[in-house]
């Protein structure tokens, strides 16, 4: 039972405190691909936490269950958890731990879906604007120019990913700024941010009062900009990027008074002129290590029982 007990609130715990503590700190601007992976090790604690104790709950409450996911342990091991003593609040527990689960996917499944309804609904779109002459094959190229008063500009990721750019963004986009709005979406693509925007999104529109996973999908969606922006300053430089995105902005009014969604333009654009300072490997590669370590720590405490009843 205390190990259910410690499982919950280890996962309650890093749910209430992770946003607050990210919040707090400003190095995430400066390494956003680091932020990116903590953010997963966090959310991957949480619910590891939650599948963990659903497993020894449920092994408590029926012996169809505590078979397959003890095994082949010795007895001893199986006694060292007093799986006895959870009492009859365990199968209540298991089974609202398996409807989060179920509701989870149900949630992932329907954001995929309607992930994929608007990218076949773009996709008509592009065609209805440019259609294929007759005889004409699609020609699977990377970029599509189309006509268009409003400076755009859009990935479609699909089998044959393509940017689509209007005119008007081609006659904003000076020199090697075209190159490094390509390269952006090339870092989304490449890294797949698009599964990482479709787990965040799930995760918060199913469990919308839970502080962690909300500010896992507004983060993860600030950050994957930031990270790409990085991958086409290092191809084309700061500047070059810069320059890009506020030719394609400055006629929609981001520049001044905004939503706080729009907001992050500037933003970026700032944080691409005036860069902060980056860690060094070392500080990286050990953030990176005690990050890994947070989806350690719900193991450990799960089978630190199993190893005292084996020395």
């Amino acid at each position: 039972m205390m190990v259910t007990l410690a499982l919950m609130m280890l996962g309650v715990l890093a749910a209430a405190m992770a946003p607050r503590l990210m919040a707090r700190s400003d190095w995430p601007d400066r390494e956003p691909v680091l932020a990116l992976w903590v953010w997963q090790c966090v959310v991957a604690g949480v619910l590891l936490c939650c599948l963990l104790a659903m497993s020894l709950s449920a092994a408590a409450a029926w012996e169809s269950v505590r078979s397959p996911v003890f095994g082949f342990a010795p007895r001893v091991v199986v006694e060292a958890y007093a799986l006895q003593t959870h009492g009859p609040w365990a199968g209540a527990l298991a089974l609202v731990l398996a409807g989060g689960g179920a509701w989870t996917a149900l949630a992932l499944t329907r954001e995929v879906r309607a992930v994929r309804a608007r990218r076949r609904q773009r996709r008509a779109e592009l065609l209805r604007r440019a259609p294929l002459l007759p005889g004409e094959e699609p020609s699977g190229e990377r970029l599509v120019v189309l006509e268009g008063d409003r400076p755009e500009a859009w990935w479609l990721s699909h089998s044959s990913p393509q940017l689509v750019v209007t005119t008007s963004a081609l006659r904003r986009l000076k020199g090697h700024q075209l190159d490094a709005l390509i390269a952006h979406e090339q870092g989304h693509a490449r890294a797949r941010h698009d599964l990482l925007l479709y787990c965040a999104s799930a995760l918060a529109a199913g469990f919308p009062q839970v502080p962690v996973f909300a500010a896992f999908r507004d983060q993860v969606h600030r950050l994957v900009e930031l990270a790409a922006d990085d991958v086409a300053s290092r191809r084309f430089g700061r500047r070059t990027i810069a320059l890009a995105l506020v030719e394609l902005n400055e006629d929609r009014g981001v520049f001044g008074p905004c939503p706080a969604q729009l907001a992050q333009v500037p933003a970026r654009v700032d944080r691409l002129l005036a860069p902060a300072p980056r860690f060094t490997p070392g500080r990286r590669l050990r953030m990176t290590a005690v990050a890994a370590l947070v989806p350690v720590i719900p193991l450990l405490v799960t089978f630190v029982p199993g190893l005292r009843a084996l020395t």
